[in-house]
């Protein structure tokens, strides 16, 4: 049998650069937490005066950035803070988690000071300098609506642009960060160099030289053929001139961006032949903290907002949702669905309807029938992103409903529900969406399993009625840091396909350490009866035919 192990005492260190701070999670050869660490921006870096670690443009025009200087010396210090507890001499391989969609621009002739840094002074104090533009557009920018529709005109329009690249166009992406950098300010985008995004701008700095692109964090930017795992042209020419040189290469996310640099060797005492595995984005690196590796897998993160992460090896991109590679495969993808209407939204049920307890709101869960005699409600207390629909309540009564067919079906709309009923029909509704929209996206149903995480994975009444709906069992993890602890995953998973001399799957990673480690998954509730699960295929069906209906009469929002 062949040996998958991890070298004994080696480190594996993952770090996650996120909007608000930057975090460490150390691993080691059996893949157990030895340390973690996290440094605050607005506290603990407060000359940079950032709130929430951005930079808002007081004139109000969705303009939201941060100080590309500020990320370098968290760098410096988090390294500092580590090497005080740990031999970083024994860390075989870093990898990490960069906030997706924010971009850097590297001046003219930076690649030459980033390759002769002294290890003696500070990388902030060497690097200051070295940008065309100093500040880097977040995630958070919604100022390029006009670039949005300008690319998704220029390829045939917005379905055509996510068929090509995963995602329609968003004001947050890369891509029309770029075009609107070019359109306001042609000198500054002639005199950069290179652009990196996030993850790639963090695995730069660790190697000395200019890191690629992963294919996986390249799915963010409105850029690459996520069928090729190239550059699209049509895109690039969309977006601004002589882009591709400007990007560089792609590459895999288990691919070995190179040696640590020189510089972290003496500064830190790090091992001349750690290797530096590419970077990734956020999201991707959350499925990878999951331990997400398999095509039919799910995880549903309830929170503020929820999210929806699955695998698939065809997906079906589609106006809404995003597609990614898949960061720990070489050929699958990964689903990712956002929705606004989250915790905060069953929070407001439960204080209108449940005397503002969860213990009310559960015991009215428990006490309604499944399907609800046919109540179906719509409860957008934000503008949603999924469905594209505004702030507004839309309750039915589907007449004649039994689960079996729509035949005979009458939707009939009405002002309210009693207290159970509305609680019911706002757990039904925000889980028959996740299950028809990942559906349309080529998510295999059932799923073979569904990890759930966040706030709302702790109750268990909740989880019940997921379990009902999807029809398959539901385990349950709590790990805040997913982003950086999947960083230090995929740090030992581009070890290993490195020694190996080519990719292996991570599930070999992992054989008998998941259920020995803070890897485990709990198994919360089996899965619910089939029967009903069929039932309920037929109320998302019409679901997702009154959704519809809305979308065409209110509009995108």
């Amino acid at each position: 049998m062949e040996d998958y192990s991890l070298p004994k005492d080696s480190l594996f260190l993952g770090f996650d650069s996120s909007t608000q701070s930057l975090k460490a999670t150390v691993l080691d050869s059996n893949l157990n937490t030895v340390a973690s660490e996290q440094l605050q921006f607005d506290s603990e870096l407060p000359h940079y005066k950032t709130k929430d670690g951005v930079y808002r443009d007081p004139s109000n025009n969705g303009r939201i950035v941060s100080p590309t200087r500020m990320w370098i010396e968290a760098l410096d210090l988090m390294l500092q803070k580590l090497s005080k507890s740990l031999d970083l001499s024994k860390v075989a391989a870093v990898s990490g988690s960069g906030q997706q969609h924010g971009s850097v621009y590297w001046k003219k002739g930076s690649a030459a000071i980033l390759s002769s840094l002294d290890p003696k002074k500070p990388l902030v104090d060497q690097l200051g300098d070295a940008f065309s533009t100093k500040e880097s557009p977040v995630w958070m920018d919604s100022s390029t609506t006009a670039q949005c529709r300008e690319i998704e005109k220029a390829v045939g329009g917005a379905l055509e642009l996510s068929k090509l690249t995963g995602s329609r166009g968003y004001e947050r992406f890369t891509g029309p960060q770029i075009r609107k950098l070019f359109q306001t300010q042609p000198g500054v985008y002639d005199d950069t160099e290179r652009i990196s995004v996030v993850s790639s701008f963090m695995a730069s700095l660790l190697i000395g030289a200019y890191a690629c692109i992963d294919e996986t964090d390249a799915a963010g930017m409105n850029l690459m053929d996520i069928r090729q795992r190239v550059w699209s042209k049509i895109v690039l020419e969309a977006t601004a001139p002589s882009l591709e040189e400007k990007l560089g290469k792609l590459a895999p996310a288990h691919a070995v961006a190179g040696c640590i640099a020189p510089y972290f060797v003496e500064r830190f005492h790090f091992n001349k032949n750690c290797l530096v595995v590419q970077w990734s984005g956020d999201n991707p690196n959350s499925l990878a903290g999951l331990t997400l590796s398999t095509s039919g897998d799910l995880a549903i993160s309830l929170g503020t907002s929820d999210t929806v992460f699955g695998i698939t090896d065809d997906p079906e991109p589609r106006l809404e949702g995003h597609v990614f590679p898949n960061p720990v495969d070489t050929k699958g993808y990964m689903i990712m669905l956002v929705y606004k209407n989250a915790s905060l939204t069953r929070e407001d049920v439960r204080n209108h309807c449940a005397e503002k307890s969860w213990d009310v709101f559960n015991k009215y869960l428990q006490q309604t029938p499944p399907l609800n005699g046919g109540k179906m409600g719509f409860y957008y207390k934000e503008h949603e992103i999924l469905p594209p629909l505004p702030v507004g309540f839309h309750r039915y009564i589907l007449e004649n409903f039994e689960g079996e067919t729509l035949d005979g079906v009458n939707e009939v709309e009405v002002k309210e529900f009693d207290p159970p009923s509305e609680v019911r029909a706002l757990v039904e509704g925000q889980f028959l969406s996740m299950r028809g929209h990942a559906e349309r996206f080529g998510l295999p149903s059932p799923p073979r399993r569904i990890i759930a995480t966040g706030g709302a994975s702790a109750n268990q009444t909740i989880l019940s009625c997921l379990a009902s709906i999807y029809g398959c069992d539901i385990y349950t993890v709590q790990r805040p840091d997913s982003a950086s602890l999947g960083a230090a995953l995929r740090a030992a998973h581009g070890y290993l396909c490195s020694k190996k001399g080519s990719f292996v799957p991570i599930s070999n990673m992992y054989k008998d350490k998941l259920e020995k480690t803070s890897l485990s998954c709990k198994l919360a509730v089996t899965a619910g009866d089939q029967q009903l699960v069929s039932k309920y295929a037929v109320m998302m069906k019409k679901r997702l035919e009154i959704e519809n209906r809305l979308v065409e009469k209110l509009g995108r929002c």
